[in-house]
C-alpha cells in the first residue's frame, strides 16, 4: 500500500458561497507526486467524513469528480460511501486508489469502524489519498484534539481513539489557521494541543504539506513542527522534506 496523507489536497474552492472544482494542491510537489504512483484509468472510492451529511457529501464527490481529471489524474470510475450505499466498500479490492475525506475526526473514525476499513486494509494493494481528518484518522492510535465548541471541556471526549494503522504518526492539519485560534476560551495549540502532547508525538502540517509513504519509506514534504511534551519545533520548509 501506498499513502498521501494531506493538511489539504484542493481540489475545490468556494465562489459566491459554492464549492467548484478546482486543480488539487501544487505546493512542494503534491500533486507531481500524486501523479507518479497514480494508476491509469483508476478506480476511485471516497470514504466520506460525516455518513448522514448528504450536501457535504455530494459536493465533495462532484468536485473530486472534475477536479481529479483537471489534475492530470486518470479516472475510470468515481464513487462515495456514506450511509446510502454502506456496500460499496465490498469491492474495495477492485479499487485502485480510495480517498479518505476531511471532517470531523470522531465522527469520520465511527464511520470508518462501521465499515470495518481497518480490516478491509490489511491485504489491501491501492493507493491511499487522504486530507485532514482522514489523513489524522491514519493513524493507529489517533490523536482526535478537540474542534467543536465544548469538547475541549468535555471530560467525557476521548481525545485519542483507535484508527486504522496505515501509519503512526499523529497529523495535526491546517496548523498555519489554527495556530492562534481558541475553543472553548482556550489557546487551541498552548492551551490544549501542548498539553495533550505529553508523552506523544504530533506532527502539525499547513496546507501544502503532507507526508508519503512509499513501500515502507516515510517522507515529509513542505513546513512542519513537532509538537512533543509541550514544545514544538519546527521539522521542514517549504521546498524541502525529512525522512521520518
Amino acid at each position: 500500500m501506498k499513502a498521501m496523507l494531506t493538511s489539504s489536497l484542493g481540489g475545490s474552492s468556494k465562489v459566491n458561497g459554492t464549492r467548484i472544482p478546482a486543480v488539487l494542491i501544487q505546493y512542494n510537489g503534491l500533486l507531481d507526486r500524486l501523479k507518479s504512483i497514480w494508476k491509469q484509468n483508476a478506480r476511485v472510492l471516497i470514504i466520506c467524513a460525516d455518513p448522514s451529511d448528504y450536501e457535504k457529501n455530494d459536493s465533495v464527490y462532484a468536485c473530486l469528480k472534475e477536479a481529479l481529471p483537471m489534475s492530470g489524474l486518470s479516472v475510470s470510475y468515481i464513487d462515495k460511501c456514506d450511509d446510502r450505499n454502506l456496500g460499496v466498500v465490498d469491492d474495495l479490492g477492485n479499487t485502485d486508489v480510495l480517498i479518505l475525506a476531511g471532517g470531523h475526526v470522531p465522527t469520520q473514525n465511527k464511520f470508518m469502524k462501521q465499515l470495518q476499513l481497518k480490516e478491509r486494509l490489511a491485504d489491501y494493494n491501492g493507493i491511499v489519498v487522504a486530507w485532514s481528518a482522514g489523513s489524522m484518522n491514519c493513524a493507529d492510535m489517533v490523536y482526535a484534539g478537540p474542534e467543536l465548541e465544548g469538547e475541549a471541556v468535555d471530560p467525557s471526549y476521548e481525545r485519542w481513539i483507535t484508527g486504522l494503522g496505515i501509519t503512526n504518526i499523529n497529523i495535526f492539519p491546517h496548523f498555519q489557521s489554527l495556530k492562534d485560534e481558541y475553543l472553548d476560551g482556550l489557546r487551541l495549540i498552548e492551551d490544549i494541543t501542548f498539553a495533550d502532547s505529553v508523552g506523544h508525538e504530533i506532527i502539525a502540517l499547513n496546507d501544502g504539506s503532507y507526508i508519503l509513504i512509499d513501500d515502507e519509506k516515510t517522507t515529509l514534504y513542505g513546513e512542519a513542527y513537532m509538537i512533543k511534551d509541550g514544545q514544538q519545533t519546527q521539522i521542514c520548509k517549504n521546498g524541502e522534506f525529512i525522512t521520518l
